[in-house]
C-alpha cells in the first residue's frame, strides 16, 4: 500500500516546523534541513516558498540562507506575488536587497515589487530597482 507522503503527520509536522522556522527567521534550521535533503523550494497549501515566508517576514539573514542553497528567488505563491514584492509591500529593505542579490526581478508577479513600490510611495525601493525617485 502506498501512502501519499504529505498526508504522513510526521511530515506535516516537519514541514510546519520549517515553515515556522522561515517565518521567525531560524536561519541555522532552514539550513540544516534544506543542507540534509528538504526541497529548498518547499510550499505551503497557498504557495508560499519557505523564502516568501522569510522574505515576507523580514529576516534578510534566512533568505541570504535560502537563495544560497538554490531557493527560487522569483516563484510566486498561488496569488502571483513573488518574495520581492513581499517585502517591497512590507517595507523591508535589507530583504529586497538580499533578493536583488540572489537575482530576483522586481518585474516578476503581479503585482511586481516594482508596481508595489509605485503604489505605497516608496521611492527608496524605487531606486534600488533602478526607477528613480
Amino acid at each position: 500500500m502506498t501512502t501519499d507522503p504529505a498526508q504522513d503527520p510526521d511530515v506535516q509536522e516537519l514541514a510546519t516546523k520549517l515553515f515556522n522556522a522561515a517565518r521567525s527567521g531560524d536561519s541555522a534550521t532552514l539550513a540544516a534541513y534544506v543542507d540534509a535533503g528538504v526541497p529548498v523550494n518547499l510550499s505551503n497549501e497557498k504557495g508560499d516558498s519557505l523564502l516568501m515566508l522569510a522574505a515576507y517576514h523580514g529576516h534578510a539573514g534566512a533568505v541570504q540562507a535560502l537563495l544560497e542553497r538554490g531557493a527560487d528567488a522569483d516563484r510566486p505563491n498561488d496569488r502571483g506575488q513573488t518574495p520581492i514584492a513581499g517585502a517591497t509591500f512590507k517595507g523591508e529593505v535589507e530583504v529586497v536587497r538580499a533578493l536583488l542579490d540572489g537575482g530576483a526581478d522586481p518585474y516578476a508577479g503581479q503585482p511586481s515589487a516594482v508596481d508595489t513600490a509605485r503604489m505605497f510611495g516608496r521611492d527608496d525601493l524605487l531606486s534600488l530597482f533602478g526607477q528613480g525617485g
